[in-house]
């Protein structure tokens, strides 16, 4: 009987000790990292405009974003993106003919702020610690704000409706050490809106509706610290 409660103590130290040292060794590293990047956005838009026809210019944009990533794993991880930007927004080639004006013209529509907090799952390739570059794609969602609103001086009023839209990213850091580093990464975002131009200041009751894609390029350089 002694012998076999030291055998089954012995066996209860050693699964114990694997155990722990299991879980000393799946949390031996750093499981958040935080990154700010310079970021070009670059829409690749179009557009179905109704009444007077023709299509849509949105401007890029140069801006600041912030992103937090938390790693469930070495390989497996989330990130949430955050940044606004404002684009200036025309029609191009609208046929204005019917209040007067010409059959092929750019229309300003003013400007529009857009905030897309983007979620996407990551999957990290080399997560080792000796490896300096650490490559990664990821995919998710978006849901974007469109907010103040500048209609400038051709229409009377302009509404966005705010969407929900699909992203692709594709990234990698370059370690200077266990916490910092460097980024480069890009998101395509999927996303369209309805708009609604309100023209009854050029002519009675002209209402024109248009569905925009905006699918915009999001190319960021950065840096970042894991902790």
């Amino acid at each position: 009987m002694k012998k076999l409660v030291y055998a089954l103590v012995t066996l209860s130290l050693f699964v114990t000790t694997f155990t722990q040292a299991q879980e000393e060794k799946s949390n031996d590293f750093k499981r958040w990292q935080v990154r700010l990047r310079g970021i070009g956005v670059m829409p690749n838009e179009s557009a179905k405009i109704g009444i007077i026809g023709g299509d849509v210019a949105i401007s890029n944009a140069i801006v600041a974003e912030l992103d937090f990533t938390y790693f469930f794993t070495e390989n497996f991880a989330a990130e949430l993106i955050l940044g606004t930007a404002k684009h200036d927004v025309s029609t191009v080639g609208s046929d204005i003919s019917a209040i007067g004006g010409p059959t092929s013209f750019d229309v300003d529509l003013g400007s529009v702020m857009l905030l897309p907090p983007t979620l996407t799952a990551q999957y990290h390739f080399f997560p080792l610690k000796e490896k300096k570059f650490k490559p990664y794609v990821g995919a998710g969602i978006n849901y974007t704000l469109f907010y103040n609103i500048k209609e400038g001086d051709v229409v009377k009023d302009i509404e966005y409706d705010n969407a929900i839209g699909f992203a692709a990213q594709i990234g990698f850091d370059v370690m200077f050490d266990d916490t910092f580093f460097v980024n480069f990464d890009v998101k395509r975002l999927f996303l369209k809106t309805d708009v609604t131009v309100d023209a009854t200041n050029l002519a009675e009751g002209l209402v024109i509706p248009a569905e925009v894609e905006i699918n915009p390029w999001i190319v960021g350089l950065g840096f970042g610290m894991k902790f």
